[in-house]
Parts: C-alpha cells; sequence; structure tokens
C-alpha cells in the first residue's frame, strides 16, 4: 500500500506498542485522573504531537539514507528487525516492578504529554527503527509513503487515547489492574514483538 511494506502487520505493531505500559499512557491515565475528559483528550494530542516530531525526524533520516546508501538502508532494515526482537526479548525477561510515577501539573497536560513522548529514549528509538522496517525501497513514493505512515499512527494513536480516556474516567476503579495481569500483558506484546522481528526479516 503506496509503498508500505505489509501494512497490516504496521498497524498492529503500533497497536502492539501503544498497549506497552510507559510513560505515555501514564501520562493519559495521570492526566485523565486529575482533568478528567478534558485532560485526558489534551494529553492524548500531546502524545500524537510528539509522536509526529519524532516520526518526522525518523523520516528525514531515513529518506536521505534511501537516496544516498541503498545498501546501508537495508542495514538499518535488518538493525530495526533486531531492535524489535530484542524488545521483545526484554519484555518477556522483565521481572515484575513498581512504574515511575508521573508528577502531571493541571491545566498543562497537553504540553507535559508531548514533552514525555519527546524525551522518552524508547520512543526516539522505536521510531528510528520503527520506520525503515515498513518502507518497501522499490515500491516507495517519498513523501506519500510517509504520509500515509504518519497519517495512520496519529489516527490509532487518537483512537486509543480516547479509548483509554474514556476507559479511566468512567471505570477509574475497574481501571487498577492486577500484577498478574501486567505481566501477562507485558509477555504477550513481547511475543508479537519477537514475531514481527523474525517476519519482517524472513520477508525479504
Amino acid at each position: 500500500m503506496l509503498g508500505v511494506t505489509d501494512f497490516g502487520a504496521f498497524v498492529v505493531t503500533v497497536l502492539v506498542f501503544l498497549l506497552i505500559p510507559g510513560p505515555g499512557n501514564l501520562a493519559l491515565i495521570t492526566s485523565t485522573g486529575k482533568g478528567g475528559l478534558r485532560g485526558g483528550l489534551a494529553a492524548t494530542f500531546g502524545v500524537i504531537l510528539g509522536d509526529q516530531v519524532l516520526m518526522w525526524m525518523a523520516v528525514a533520516g531515513v529518506a536521505a539514507l534511501l537516496t544516498a546508501y541503498p545498501a546501508a538502508f537495508n542495514a538499518v532494515q535488518w538493525l530495526g528487525a533486531a531492535y524489535l526482537a530484542w524488545l521483545g526479548g526484554k519484555m518477556l525477561l522483565a521481572k515484575p516492578g513498581a512504574a515511575p510515577v508521573l508528577h502531571i501539573k493541571p491545566h498543562h497536560y497537553l504540553r507535559q504529554a508531548m514533552m514525555i513522548t519527546l524525551l522518552n529514549p524508547k520512543a526516539i528509538l522505536f521510531y528510528m527503527a520503527f520506520f525503515p522496517l515498513f518502507v518497501d525501497p522499490v515500491r516507495q513514493q517519498g513523501l506519500a509513503t510517509y504520509a500515509v505512515m504518519a497519517v495512520t499512527i496519529a489516527i490509532l494513536t487518537f483512537a486509543y487515547g480516547l479509548t483509554a480516556t474514556l476507559l479511566t474516567h468512567f471505570l477509574a476503579e475497574r481501571m487498577r489492574a492486577s500484577p498478574a495481569t501486567t505481566v501477562a500483558l507485558e509477555k504477550i506484546a513481547g511475543v508479537f514483538l519477537i514475531g514481527f522481528g523474525i517476519k519482517l526479516v524472513v520477508s525479504r
């Protein structure tokens, strides 16, 4: 689809990363808890803005690499697949631990969620490794291909953020997940990441 390798896998991988517990999810939950629906939605747009900045920074590097050094681009794709598998392995082997507490100030939900996303090392590494994996060097259409990927991620992030906000707002008590459930979800996400890393390498 417009130069995107395996669009279905691209969508599922984005969803898996959205579901992984991390600073972005904590920002959404904390903002909703303090600011209600408005706070949660503001934080959602903050996450989207942060993602877009990271994505287009990655796109600039990927586009230049694809044009000037095709062999290096191919190497980055392999490294990206290895990164997904490595991250999935870490999630499978990780021991349960307390998540860091985010200190969200009232009325600054969008700005703080955006900064949390921009300063998240895992998000930066993810986007630098993520785009090369799903760009078809032969069929890619430059800006159109990257725009489709960026818009897809923005839509999925908004849908996820809206769902998380509504659930947190209306089902706050029931959203207190047990440690066993959190660990199980993390292990499942790890298996998905390893599987996608292997699939993307084998399909080339």
